[in-house]
């Protein structure tokens, strides 16, 4: 992201954002509400259309123009808040769809990639089941399966465990630590900072729609560079 600006009609919700993000990359995104964190991110598909500056994703920069679009969005998996699961399909319907229509897997490819991350999320069991059927933190697995199913580059999280109840965050948080752990590029907006000191290579700091400041997690939590980082780590932290 370069010198990238957004309104919304006359509020401008992101300013000057420069965000360079390498291949393997862990970055947590963090700030207080309404700092353009889950904006920033959703630039990235283009769920939101940026109005001034530049957007490249390995390679393809995200202008108006539909393939460009499409052609980030076949490498960029996402994860929301709310789990986004398609209520009248089974789980393994849920993550086969994708990857048949956008990618042209047969269905026995399909499923077998899709048992594959299921199995990775630790519940293949469920693949006959309706989300409906299933806890907060096992449909949001299923989320993170689906999205993986597309076989992405790069993975974004917006706040994946917000919606959730405490006992469950933690195995949301767990299946996120693998997908880390196994060299996965991922832009994590979260209020998790235990997660954030685990897994992340860089802390991003953002208030008022743009980037304050970003360091290693042991430099932000134990010495952060500006008074608003102080001061929203003092909150957070007790």
């Amino acid at each position: 992201m370069t010198d990238v600006d957004k309104w919304f009609g006359k509020f401008k919700v992101l300013s000057n954002v420069n965000l360079l993000v390498k291949r393997s990359e862990r970055i947590v995104i963090c700030g207080p509400s309404g700092s353009g964190k889950s904006t920033m991110i959703r630039c990235v598909n283009r769920l939101e259309s940026h109005q001034q500056g530049k957007i490249v994703v390995n390679g393809v920069e995200l202008t108006g123009d539909t393939k460009s679009i499409e052609a980030v969005r076949r490498e960029v998996g996402m994860v929301f808040q709310s789990f986004n699961l398609f209520p009248h399909m089974t789980v393994l319907e849920n993550c086969i769809l994708a990857p048949m229509r956008i990618r042209h897997l047969c269905r026995a490819d399909a499923t077998e990639r899709a048992m594959q991350y299921l199995e990775r999320v630790k519940i293949p069991h469920q693949a006959s089941k309706y989300p409906g059927q299933l806890s907060g933190g096992q449909q949001q697995r299923v989320a993170i399966a689906r999205a993986l199913c597309m076989n992405p580059q790069v993975m974004l999280f917006d706040e994946p465990t917000s919606a959730l109840d405490p006992e469950m965050i933690k195995e949301v948080l767990d299946t996120m630590v693998s997908l880390a752990e196994a060299g996965m590029t991922m832009l994590c907006v979260t209020h998790e900072m235990s997660f954030a000191r685990e897994v992340a290579d860089r802390v991003v700091f953002m208030d008022q729609g743009g980037i304050v400041e970003q360091q290693p997690p042991k430099e932000f939590f134990t010495n952060p560079q500006t008074e608003r980082a102080r001061a929203f780590l003092s909150q957070i932290m007790h």
